[in-house]
C-alpha cells in the first residue's frame, strides 16, 4: 500500500512539473564615457560599464513556465540571478532571488532623453530601494481597474541574500543577528483605464511604492520607511512625469521606553521632475530636474541639494549617444558646495 501511495505521487509530480524542451539567451550593454568636473579633481575621465545576463526558461506541461537568469558585474563575478514560475495559476508569476527590488525599478521613472537628473553622478542622493540586494521571494500579477500589483518578502534584510547567499541549495550564512525581515508593494496604474474619468486621463499612468526594512531588532527602536508615487504620460513628442519620495532612514539605538523613538532617525524627501521632446525617431531632448530635503533630527534643514540637468540623446546604427550637463547645489547635503559634471557617452546593447 505505501508502495502504491509512493508511485502515485511520484506519477503526478511528473505529470505537472514535466517540462518541454527550453531555450537560453544572453544580452548585454556596453557603453564607455568621458565625464568632466568643474568643481573638484578627478583623475581619469574615461570610464566604462558593460553587463552580460544569461536567462534560461522552459515551459512545463501544466501551463506554467519555468525562467532563470544570471547577470555578471563590472568585475566578471555574479551578480544578481532570479528563478521565475510564471503564469501560475493562470494569474500570477512568482520570483525567488534577487534582481533589485520592487521600488528600485521604480527611482525617478521621470522621463529622460539619456539619464536621470544625477545619473551621472553630480549630487549625492537618497532613494527608494533599499532591498534591492536582499533574496527575496516575489508576486506579480494584474489586478482589474487597480492595474499591475507586484509585492516581495525579504525572511532576512542582511545583506548576505544575494546570488552568492544559499548557493547549492543552503541558507545564507547569519552576517547580523541585530536586523529583521522587509517587505515592498508597488502598484502601476493606467489612468486611462479608470472608470468614469479614464477618458480624461487615458496617456497617464499612476506609480505607487511603499516598503518597510526592520533595521534592528532591537526594541525601541522603529523601521526603515520608504514610499514613493509618479505620475507620468506623453502628449504627441512631448513626455513628462513628476515624482516624490518619502524614506525615514529608521533608528539602529534603542531609545528610552518612555520617550518617542525617532532621535536617531532621518526623514528626507526627494522631488524629481522630468520634461522630454522627441525631436524625431532619433535625436530628443530633456530637462531633469531633482531636489532633496532632509529633516531637523540632521546636522541642518534650513537648505535643500538641487540638480538641474539638460540631457540629449541620439540613436544611429544600434549605437546611442549620449550628452549630459548637471550643475548640483549643496552637493551631499553640504552646504554651498558644487558638484557640476558634463557626460559624453557612447552605448550599444546587445
Amino acid at each position: 500500500m505505501k508502495i502504491t501511495k509512493i508511485l502515485v505521487a511520484l506519477s503526478f509530480l511528473f505529470a505537472v512539473s514535466t517540462a518541454q524542451a527550453g531555450e537560453m539567451t544572453v544580452t548585454g550593454n556596453m557603453q564607455a564615457t568621458y565625464q568632466s568636473e568643474v568643481d573638484r579633481t578627478t583623475g581619469n575621465p574615461l570610464g566604462m560599464d558593460k553587463e552580460i545576463t544569461f536567462s534560461g526558461s522552459t515551459e512545463l506541461d501544466n501551463g506554467i513556465s519555468m525562467s532563470v537568469m544570471q547577470d555578471f558585474n563590472d568585475q566578471g563575478s555574479f551578480g544578481d540571478a532570479k528563478i521565475t514560475f510564471g503564469n501560475v495559476g493562470g494569474l500570477v508569476d512568482i520570483y525567488v532571488g534577487t534582481d533589485g527590488s520592487e521600488l528600485d525599478a521604480i527611482d525617478d521613472i521621470t522621463p529622460s532623453a539619456f539619464e536621470e537628473a544625477n545619473g551621472s553622478g553630480s549630487g549625492t542622493y537618497q532613494d527608494v530601494g533599499g532591498l534591492d540586494t536582499e533574496m527575496g521571494i516575489g508576486i506579480k500579477g494584474s489586478i482589474p481597474i487597480l492595474g499591475t500589483v507586484s509585492a516581495q518578502y525579504v525572511p532576512k534584510a542582511d545583506g548576505n541574500g544575494d546570488a552568492n547567499g544559499g548557493d547549492d541549495k543552503e541558507s545564507s550564512a547569519d552576517t547580523s543577528a541585530s536586523v529583521g525581515s522587509g517587505v515592498e508593494l508597488v502598484v502601476r496604474n493606467n489612468m486611462g483605464d479608470l472608470p468614469f474619468v479614464g477618458s480624461f486621463l487615458d496617456g497617464n499612468s499612476l506609480t505607487l511604492g511603499y516598503a518597510e526594512e526592520e533595521v534592528s531588532t532591537i526594541a525601541n527602536t522603529t523601521d526603515r520607511i520608504e514610499a514613493t508615487a509618479a505620475i507620468t504620460g506623453s502628449y504627441g513628442n512631448f513626455s513628462y512625469g513628476y515624482q516624490v519620495e518619502s524614506i525615514q532612514t529608521g533608528e539602529t539605538a534603542a531609545q528610552a521606553a518612555s520617550s518617542t523613538p525617532s532621535d536617531d532617525s532621518i526623514e528626507y524627501r526627494i522631488d524629481s521632475i522630468g520634461l522630454a521632446y522627441a525631436v524625431n525617431d532619433a535625436l530628443s531632448i530633456s530637462y531633469n530636474m531633482m531636489e532633496q530635503r532632509q529633516s531637523a533630527e540632521a546636522a541642518d534643514s534650513s537648505f535643500k541639494q538641487e540638480t538641474d540637468a539638460i540631457n540629449i540623446g541620439y540613436t544611429v546604427g544600434g549605437i546611442t549617444l549620449g550628452f549630459q550637463d548637471a550643475s548640483t547645489d549643496n552637493a551631499g547635503m553640504v552646504k554651498d558646495t558644487k558638484d557640476d559634471t558634463r557626460t559624453i557617452s557612447v552605448k550599444a546593447a546587445f
